[in-house]
Parts: C-alpha cells; structure tokens; sequence
C-alpha cells in the first residue's frame, strides 16, 4: 500500500517532520537509537538512526559511561521544502562520534521532540553493537 493512501489519501503523505509523526517510530525503534562499531582501534558511536529522524526533534542529548546525558549531539539540519527532509546529506557532518576502543560500556540518550516532549534510552554496549 502506498503510504499517501495509507495516510487517508494521495497527497497526504507524512514527511516525518513533527513530534507527532516521529514519536512513534522512535518509541518503537527505542533500541536502535545509537548503535557501537569496532573500528581501526577505535569505538564509532553512531547517531544515523536519530539523524534519519531528526525533523520531528529539537535536541539530541547524551552521554557515555554516564546516566547523565547532558552533551548535546548537533544533527545535520532538516532539510525542509525538499522531497527527503530527513535525508542525510553528510556534508560536513558525520553520524558518528570516535572514542577509545572499549571505552563505550554503555550510552545514555534523550531526545525531545519539537513538542517540547521528552524521551529517553538507556542502552549497554553489547545490545547496540555491530560487527
């Protein structure tokens, strides 16, 4: 099914740019928020699943080792009046974080949305990394 006529119609599609549209997903997808790499001796901590749904957001905040999450992760910017506003151009901007290899044991993350609502994940290393 289409998404425009699973929204109510063509034309209605959603472009995941609201609170109200990304809430879902993310309470959903809440263990992919961040995501741990083992990479040329380093940890990679990646952001991509929150940067792809960053529109409906106004801050991402996290920390590592730390309940605490207070540093703010700066997103690459909405891409609004585009057909892909969530699209990730990556121009000086990369989705990822490098630390010291092992460091990251566990990572704390908040996200609040446009709506000035907030949600948070708490996540240990070995349930968000990848080979």
């Amino acid at each position: 099914m289409l998404l425009g006529l699973a929204a109510g119609g063509p034309g209605l599609a959603q472009n995941f740019t609201t609170a109200a549209e990304v809430k879902p997903i993310l309470a959903a997808t809440k263990g992919s928020w961040v995501a741990i790499r083992e990479y040329e001796g380093n940890d990679l901590l990646y952001f991509t699943h929150l940067e792809s749904w960053r529109c409906g957001l106004s801050e991402i905040r996290f920390s590592v080792n730390s309940g605490a999450a207070a540093k703010v992760w700066e997103t690459e910017p909405c891409h609004e009046g585009t057909a892909q506003p969530n699209a990730m151009t990556l121009e000086g901007h990369l989705p990822y974080v490098v630390l010291p290899l092992g460091m990251v044991q566990s990572v704390s993350v908040v996200v609040v949305f446009d709506d000035g609502t907030e949600d948070r994940a708490d996540l240990e290393r070995a349930a968000v990394l990848i080979p």
